[in-house]
């Protein structure tokens, strides 16, 4: 019975992987190739929501920014950046949805429907509608299939030069499911590797997938290193901007029952749980006011950023909190009260979020210094967030071990110190004890916690880690670019401020010079 149910899940990805090089092998014989592509235009393909692919987002906004004519061609779903849609240069293509009637059919038939329906979506963009062929066809890695063959036939025919952005192995992904030896997951890697193996250029987002790509499929092309940075628009919020955050946010907080009795009593608009006003008088409006600073009786502030998703085990988070709120109970029964009642901001969207949240709302029932709570915010609410909080938590493990969390990078954006769960490349942005702390499993999260807690809101080791962003965030500066340099972030002041800089800076670096090779920079 589960092989039956197995069979019937994946026949249709093994017949869309035959469909798809059957399809580009045939395009491939019957079209002649042409140089005819016009100089400065680019096409960005993502088989995905372009407004939760924040990458691609940054990559747009630089081309146009650049001066070249940007067609995005993606799915629409969430609103992209509005600095994106601002900008003259930028045309979002969506891609079409599947006719409404192929959700009526057997899904073995409704699957293969929407591969065809994707495959033809994306050819009619990038061959019709894009009447002047693009110079370059920037594609995002994964999902693989049918994306990178559909940019290998569409740069055959119209003579444009493809470049790679791979974020992860799309292989990987699919063995999370299947395990590494499943023969769907070996014929997904052997189109992921023919289909990506030879481009004009590569770029990765950590040195050791560039190191461990180019050893197993023997890339061909420019190979570069383009680790994920924040906008520039990311950084520590000041007290004003977490005032107006926060009476933003009020009517939400003192909505949600479970905070009842934890947030202390605020007054808005002078006050919120984590900000006030002093020095007012009856007489004072508000325009007249002196800034507002933190409050003293605050909660800690903790936010994480989870997909939701089996590949972040926010179990692991849930059991250290636990463990947390003990430690707190222990510390104030005892009259030391060292460690502070614990606020913990969860944002994003995913399958497990309803089946978590019921469970932390069970818990809490019983805790007194700990609540967890699940927000969504505006786009131009998230880095204010970030900026304000106190510690960032990343459960991000990675299928290839080759990705690096862009969640962290937006918190270090911020000036956010980050516990995250240690894998093989972490190094490469998280140094332990340097900008942040690795961990392993829940009891050495809750003993960080505890540790960075300690003596809250003057504790030193936060203070210190919150310190070491600052000062990179000064040194930065924009750098020459070594895409062979074999030091991660944070190992020297030199080395810091060489890596750690703006998306803009690191894009203009490494970039810049492969899409304007023929001009003086």
């Amino acid at each position: 019975m589960a092989f039956t149910k197995l069979l019937l899940e994946y026949i249709p990805h093994a017949a869309s992987t035959i469909l798809v090089i059957s399809l580009v092998s045939f395009l491939f014989s019957f079209f002649r190739p042409t140089n005819r592509h016009s100089l400065r235009t680019v096409a960005i393909l993502v088989l995905g929501d372009i407004g939760r692919s924040p990458r691609m987002m940054y990559h747009a906004q630089s081309f146009a920014e650049n001066e070249f004519v940007t067609d995005v061609v993606a799915y629409g779903g969430s609103r992209p950046t509005p600095s994106l849609e601002r900008l003259p240069k930028v045309q979002l293509r969506y891609l079409r949805e599947p006719p409404r009637i192929t959700k009526r059919l057997p899904f073995i038939f409704a699957a293969q429907a929407k591969v065809l329906h994707e495959i033809i979506s994306i050819l009619w963009v990038l061959l019709v509608e894009i009447e002047v062929p693009p110079e370059f066809i920037l594609v995002q890695n994964p999902p693989s299939i049918p994306t990178l063959a559909i940019a290998q036939l569409v740069s055959y025919i119209r003579g444009s030069k493809v470049i790679i952005d791979w974020h992860n192995l799309g292989y990987t992904i699919l063995a999370l499911k299947l395990g590494n030896k499943h023969p769907f997951v070996r014929i997904y890697k052997w189109i992921e590797g023919k289909f990506g193996k030879t481009a004009y250029a590569h770029l990765f987002v950590t040195r050791a997938m560039r190191d461990f790509l180019v050893k197993e499929w023997d890339l061909q092309g420019h190979k570069e290193i383009l680790y994920d940075r924040p906008p520039r628009h990311f950084h520590r919020s000041s007290s004003q901007e977490e005032h107006e955050l926060f009476r933003k946010l009020q009517p939400v907080l003192t909505s949600n029952a479970v905070l009842h009795e934890f947030l202390p009593d605020s007054s808005p608009p002078y006050s919120t749980a984590f900000t006030e006003i002093k020095g007012r008088s009856h007489t004072s409006t508000y325009s007249e006011l002196n800034s507002p600073s933190l409050r003293l009786d605050r909660p800690a502030l903790l936010v994480s950023s989870t997909s939701w998703t089996p590949d972040e085990d926010f179990g692991i988070l849930l059991d250290a909190l636990k463990m947390y709120n003990e430690y707190a109970e222990e510390s104030n029964a005892s009259g030391d009260n060292r460690l502070p009642k614990l606020l913990v901001i969860l944002t994003g969207k995913g399958p497990l979020k309803d089946k978590y949240m019921s469970e932390v709302g069970k818990l809490q029932e019983s805790w007194k210094w700990v609540r967890c709570i699940s927000l969504w915010l505006e786009a131009e609410d998230y880095p204010i967030l970030l900026g304000s909080a106190d510690l960032g938590v990343c459960l991000h493990s990675s299928s290839s071990a080759l990705d690096l969390p862009m969640k962290v990078v937006d918190m270090f954006g911020c000036g956010l110190p980050v516990c995250a769960l240690k894998f093989e490349c972490l190094p490469e942005l998280v140094r332990d004890g340097k900008n942040g702390l690795t961990f392993d499993d829940s009891h050495q999260l809750a003993q960080q916690l505890q540790y960075l807690f300690d003596s809250f809101p003057n504790s030193p080791s936060l203070r210190t880690l919150r310190s070491s962003l600052t000062d990179n965030a000064k040194a930065s500066t924009t750098p020459l670019h070594d895409s062979h340099a074999t030091q991660p972030p944070f190992e020297s002041k030199t080395e810091s401020s060489q890596m750690w800089n703006t998306w803009d800076d690191n894009w203009g670096t490494v970039v810049r010079p492969l899409i304007l090779r023929d001009v003086n920079l």
